[in-house]
């Protein structure tokens, strides 16, 4: 009995060792690059879930459609995250009459592609720098002022998932169950 109390506790020794070694290789740059994955997984899917059909659809007059909504998301990942300093080139999209490569955002593939992009380019950008340089001070945008670069990235994933509810939103006037959801049964 002795023998296997010791074979236990060795390998629970084992097991939490290996833990603990799991745990300090975290890093900073990746949590946030898998913050940005996941977010973009989870937003591909609430992108995707709209119908074709229905891709115009706005609430109200004054509001994105739901097209505009996903093109309102992958122009600010895009302008947000050059803020960085990155070299990686920055994706084209046009959110001031809210078009994809030139084309009004009338096409379901192509704002999804631009989604993709937007996602992809931050991804990038992201990959470039170490915890180190993530800590540096980079010149945000005129309402941020001077922030970490990581401050900036996490800002840009905040932003996002306020668009995020509202997308929500649009779908469920739509009489569609948004992806999240329909996991949890909500």
């Amino acid at each position: 009995m002795r023998s296997v109390t010791r074979i236990g506790f060795v390998i629970v020794l084992a097991l939490f060792g290996g833990w603990h070694a799991a745990a300090q290789t975290t890093t900073l740059s990746g949590d946030l690059l898998a913050d940005w994955q996941q977010q973009k997984r989870m937003m591909m899917a609430i992108a995707e879930a709209m119908p074709e059909e229905t891709f115009s659809f706005k609430p109200t007059e004054a509001q994105r459609t739901y097209a505009e909504q996903i093109l309102h998301v992958a122009g600010a990942n895009v302008y947000l995250m050059q803020h960085l300093g990155s070299s990686a080139a920055a994706p084209q999209v046009d959110t001031t009459d809210f078009k994809v490569f030139g084309l009004p955002a009338t096409s379901k593939a192509l704002v999804l592609e631009a989604l993709s992009n937007g996602y992809d380019y931050g991804i990038t950008v992201v990959q470039e720098f170490s915890d180190e340089q993530l800590l540096e001070t980079i010149a945000g945008p005129r309402y941020l002022g001077n922030v970490t670069r990581v401050r900036m990235a996490y800002r840009t994933l905040i932003h996002a998932i306020d668009i995020y509810g509202q997308m929500a939103v649009y779908l469920r006037l739509n009489g569609v169950t948004p992806p999240a959801s329909r996991r949890s049964g909500v």
